[in-house]
């Protein structure tokens, strides 16, 4: 067996189980380098628990990586960058909950690329932006700008605009997120669409803290205003 086949199989071991959290531990055990490559894969696995488990070993690796060299965190964040052009030829599922969560992670990942993560919902009138017409992949976006609001508001607060406009977004989960990542830059030109959102029943099922939750939008758009106070 290949070193990648081999460190793929040890690493879904890892994430497919139910201690999976305690066991993210196990991965300093490898350079974070390997761990790139079977963690990239792991994002199409088939099971769901497996896919969401990837994002936040993804994070840690990814700040163990700038911990280390921050010019190979450089290469690695470029690379998620590509996965998200369609010149490559790659769809980009997950890869901007890995961008959110490696920036949430670690602070100078944050501050190098945080401007690109909140461009893929950014379409002024000229559409200067890296805008995503694709509006499940733009469901990941919404979700990694939530993680790193979480972490880190202020990085993603000159995006209000935008994500004012996603709380309009056809897709619920687009909806939902928004009001989430408003919800934690304390965005209170949010608070009257916040209040109509409140009463959206649409059902959903997301990730967050390490577990699955099932919500409505109008669940997420009430704690994103309360978050306002």
């Amino acid at each position: 067996m290949s070193r990648f086949r081999q460190v793929k199989h040890d690493l879904r071991s890892i994430l497919a189980s139910d201690d999976w959290r305690i066991r993210l531990d196990e991965l300093d055990s490898w350079p974070p380098g390997v761990l790139v490559p079977p963690l990239l894969s792991l994002r199409l696995d088939r099971d769901e628990a497996v896919r969401w488990h990837c994002v936040e070993a993804f994070g840690l690796t990814a700040s163990r990586l700038a911990e280390a060299s921050m010019e190979k965190a450089r290469v690695l964040m470029r690379t998620c960058m590509w996965y998200m052009n369609e010149e490559s030829g790659n769809l980009g599922w997950s890869i901007p909950n890995f961008m959110g969560e490696a920036m949430a992670r670690n602070e100078r990942i944050a501050k190098e690329f945080h401007k690109i993560l909140v461009s893929y919902i950014f379409c002024d009138e000229d559409c200067d932006g890296n805008f995503l017409d694709h509006p499940e992949l733009r469901r990941d976006v919404f979700w990694g700008l939530a993680r790193l609001a979480e972490a880190r508001p202020e990085l993603v607060a000159h995006g209000e605009r935008f994500l004012l406009a996603g709380l309009s977004d056809d897709d619920p989960y687009n909806r939902a997120y928004a009001a989430r990542v408003l919800g934690f830059i304390g965005a209170q030109d949010a608070a009257a669409a916040l209040e109509e959102l409140a009463k959206d029943r649409t059902p959903l099922r997301t990730f967050w803290d390490g577990e699955f939750i099932e919500t409505t939008v109008g669940q997420m758009a009430s704690e994103a205003q309360a978050a306002l106070g």
